[in-house]
């Protein structure tokens, strides 16, 4: 079967963890690069990296590439790639394009460029062309250039793949879930192990958790955008998404839980996981995570704590995070707990000190994974004390 060229990309900080799931799903020659990695693959390969990717936000197909000195250019290398090859004049189309370290002065008008050969390259060859979708198209096309080449792609997922098709309902700064799926993976944490996060929101932890459990592949209940592809085959995805759907397994015990404070976050995950049909899996309370009691002797806990950009939140946190700190030591000896945020003072008001640290991005917004390990009597900072004399 023939091998074709793609880039996955996925948020910063979790590309090995990318590699693996696209090693996993049958590709070859994983190059990682910061926000992604390229990879080349046969078309199942590329249907599995959509399919069961938990860190991947988008996978591309390489349609054409070239150097580039003006606009002009990246409009010729677009009009000699056959696009009627790939999809029809009915499907409706979105140009997105991005750059790094380009000499061209405006973005936009290459991306018009680009829609306007693809549109030219219809009409030349079959007298019509397709309509611009720029909220819910049939096909998308990635353009990205830099200083001297452009790529073309073609977009094999349609909606990010983080959008699993559960989560209906959110509460205020949601994590995306490939994020919280890469984050989970980081900790160690697999099925069979507890895993509480106290401070759930709408439960995209749980979410992702729960799937893992009872062996639900991320894209199981969602459509791509390689199935509205001229070159897509029916028999070739219907035989993959069997065998992932055949994997899928009952939950047994369960040793995955969440609470919140907020007994409308706990109402938002409880739907997002009836939703899913994976309530099973998880058991769910409404609790303050500082008077949290741990579900088990021994597991792992992670939550994403509020942090706040404005003067007024960051002064209220300033006071929550040492009563944290004091109920994690309380109730959590004999966990790992990991707390996810952007606030580096997070470590210093906690009074705990962090086993490891791992830079991730949210979004644009720089982060840390802080690993906590509760024994207890061991993690809390020393406080000066007077010398006797």
């Amino acid at each position: 079967m023939p091998v074709e060229d793609f880039f996955a990309s996925c948020p910063r900080g979790l590309e090995s963890l990318l590699v693996d799931d696209l090693l996993h799903a049958g590709a070859r020659e994983c190059r990682a690069i910061p926000g992604g990695a390229h990879f080349v693959g046969d078309w199942p390969a590329c249907y599995r990296a959509n399919l069961e990717s938990r860190i991947a936000t988008r996978v591309l197909w390489r349609v054409a590439q070239g150097a580039y000195a003006t606009e002009e250019d990246i409009y010729r290398l677009a009009l000699d790639t056959p696009w009627p090859r790939w999809f029809a004049a009915e499907q409706t189309l979105r140009v997105d394009l991005d750059a790094k370290n380009s000499p061209l002065r405006s973005l936009d008008f290459v991306t018009l460029r680009i829609k306007d050969a693809v549109c030219d390259r219809f009409r030349r060859e079959l007298g019509v062309r397709p309509s611009v979708d720029t909220r819910s198209p049939d096909v998308r096309v990635q353009a990205f250039i830099d200083r001297h080449g452009c790529t073309l792609y073609l977009d094999t997922s349609g909606a990010p793949l983080y959008q699993r098709g559960y989560r209906q309902k959110t509460v205020d700064a949601p994590l995306k879930e490939n994020l919280a799926a890469g984050i989970l993976r980081l900790t160690g944490w697999e099925p069979g192990i507890a895993l509480l996060d106290p401070m759930c929101g709408s439960g995209t932890f749980l979410l992702e958790a729960a799937q893992m459990v009872l062996g639900v592949a991320p894209g199981a209940r969602r459509s791509f955008a390689f199935q509205r592809l001229r070159n897509f085959s029916s028999a070739s995805w219907q035989q993959i998404l069997d065998r992932a759907r055949s994997a899928e397994r009952s939950a047994g015990e369960v040793r995955v839980f969440g609470s919140d404070a907020s007994p409308v976050a706990v109402r938002a995950a409880l739907a997002n996981l009836d939703r899913g049909r994976l309530l099973s899996a998880v058991q769910l309370r409404t609790a303050d995570v500082r008077e949290a009691e741990a579900p088990a002797p021994t597991g792992i806990l992670v939550a994403n704590p509020p942090y706040g950009e404005r003067a007024a939140d960051r002064d209220e946190l300033a006071s929550f995070y040492p009563a944290l700190g004091s109920a994690l030591k309380r109730h959590f000896a004999g966990w790992r707990c990991y707390l996810f945020s952007a606030d580096t003072r997070l470590p210093g008001l906690l009074r705990l000190t962090p086993a490891r640290k791992t830079p991730l991005f949210n979004g644009a917004l720089d982060c840390r994974l802080y690993e906590f390990r509760m024994v207890a009597g061991s993690n809390r900072r020393p406080t000066a004390t007077a010398n006797p004399g």
